[in-house]
């Protein structure tokens, strides 16, 4: 990464021009910052060591995020060398929040972090959204995202975005919702629909919940920058996330991802889709509780919470009732026969099972692994690991929220400098 300061030696003809110069400053700003980030608290004289820059380039960066409020002063650090102490930078951005809201079949959700990953607010509450229809299922979306943000509000904290995962294809560009079969939406303007219901002034956006999900694990999961990673989550529907290379694979026009639509299902049984033998229509919740339970028991129910739900069904499992645990080993060879197709396609070092996949795993372990042995063409499964997510249902939430504070990261000049009558920063030792 090149200095960002003046070098007059260059020839005329190739000088900086101011714009370059900024630039380059913007893009050392982000480097600075997210070196604390996935780093942790350094010295200037560490980040300088570290990021290749030198260090007086660092003072004046570090002086800059401390301004706009990303970034304090700690303890005082020696480093075993003479000379004056310095003192440790820490993230901080406690003024920075990022907003993520998940949008599924019986539930909505909200999520805020701050730029240290900390959680400011959570909401999650039961809504049947296919009864509700897309108005007013937007309505119940912005009004959580607007009690989150003036709760977060109170905090001294402002949003640098919002997020809004949605369980289908999804043009983010666009923010058009073109195809989410479980909650009945075609062709739907998202993102035009929820910026005219939200008073913001900040970046709004509308992503897949499964590629959300599967950020949120690389970026902050139990198996955090595995490079390559598949994620599987289970709810209605049955979505995927894979990393490839630390990068998350969109596909040409942003619609990969959508797993649970491979010919791997029941051939007599309609996906949610209109079309048969989706594989979610044998791993989906609705192909689990329907094994497990007849349709008027209570786990059936939209109007209860998801986990509540879970919670019963394990309950079964664990007091050894034979139609739960007949309905769950189903589910876990299903699993593992999808899932050994993506192992064999993409050769990942970590499956990661998030949603309903993750709550009630301990049952579904065994014979999806079975399964993968039988499946997986590559020895030793191909050197692939299945884990549970330690995420639980914040996986999307997270995810939304990690992607809205990503512009902060790549160029932390948008969030202001402090005004005149704001505290002014410390004043660091070299």
């Amino acid at each position: 990464m090149t200095d960002d300061v003046d070098r007059d030696d260059r020839p005329p003809g190739r000088r900086q021009t101011p714009a370059d110069q900024a630039t380059v400053r913007r893009s050392n700003l982000g480097l600075v910052l997210r070196h604390l980030r996935d780093h942790g608290p350094r010295s200037r004289a560490r980040i300088a060591q570290e990021t290749g820059l030198n260090k007086a380039t660092v003072s004046s960066l570090v002086a800059e995020l401390t301004d706009r409020g990303l970034v304090s002063a700690g303890e005082l650090h020696r480093g075993g060398t003479a000379g004056r102490p310095g003192l440790i930078v820490h993230l901080d951005g406690a003024t920075v929040c990022g907003v993520g809201v998940e949008l599924n079949v019986d539930y909505a959700a909200v999520l805020v972090l701050d730029l240290t990953g900390t959680v400011l607010h959570e909401e999650r509450e039961p809504l049947d959204v296919p009864a509700l229809g897309f108005e007013r299922t937007l309505d119940e979306v912005a009004r959580l995202v607007a009690v989150a943000i003036e709760a977060v509000g109170a905090q001294g904290a402002s949003p640098a975005g919002v997020t809004l995962a949605v369980p289908g294809l999804v043009n983010s560009g666009a923010g058009i919702v073109s195809v989410a079969p479980n909650i009945g939406w075609h062709d739907e303007p998202v993102l035009a629909g929820l910026k005219q219901r939200l008073d913001v002034d900040c970046p709004v956006r509308v992503e897949n919940d499964a590629n959300l999900s599967a950020l949120a694990e690389w970026a902050m999961g139990s198996e955090a920058r595995t490079p390559d990673l598949v994620y599987l989550t289970g709810e209605v529907g049955v979505g995927g996330g894979v990393i490839v290379a630390g990068r998350l694979l969109r596909g040409a026009d942003g619609l990969s991802g959508e797993v649970g639509h491979i010919a791997l299902g029941d051939p007599e049984q309609v996906c949610g889709c209109g079309r048969r033998g989706c594989w979610e229509t044998v791993v989906g919740l609705a192909a689990l509780l329907r094994a497990a339970a007849d349709p008027d028991d209570p786990v059936h129910d939209p109007e209860r919470d998801l986990e509540a739900r879970l919670a019963e069904v394990a309950r079964r499992a664990e007091a050894g009732d034979e139609r739960t645990l007949a309905a769950l080993s189903a589910v876990g060879t299903a699993l593992g026969s999808g899932a050994a197709v993506l192992i064999n396609l993409f050769n990942p070092r970590v499956v990661v099972l998030g949603g309903y996949f993750a709550v009630l795993g301990r049952f579904l372990l065994e014979p999806l692994t079975a399964e993968l042995n039988a499946r997986v063409f590559g020895p030793g499964l191909a050197g692939a690991r299945v884990v549970l997510s330690t995420l639980g249902f914040t996986a999307a939430v997270r995810g939304g929220a990690h992607l809205a504070l990503e512009a902060v990261f790549d160029d932390p000049t948008l969030v202001p400098l402090a005004t005149p009558d704001s505290p002014t920063r410390t004043e660091m030792p070299s």
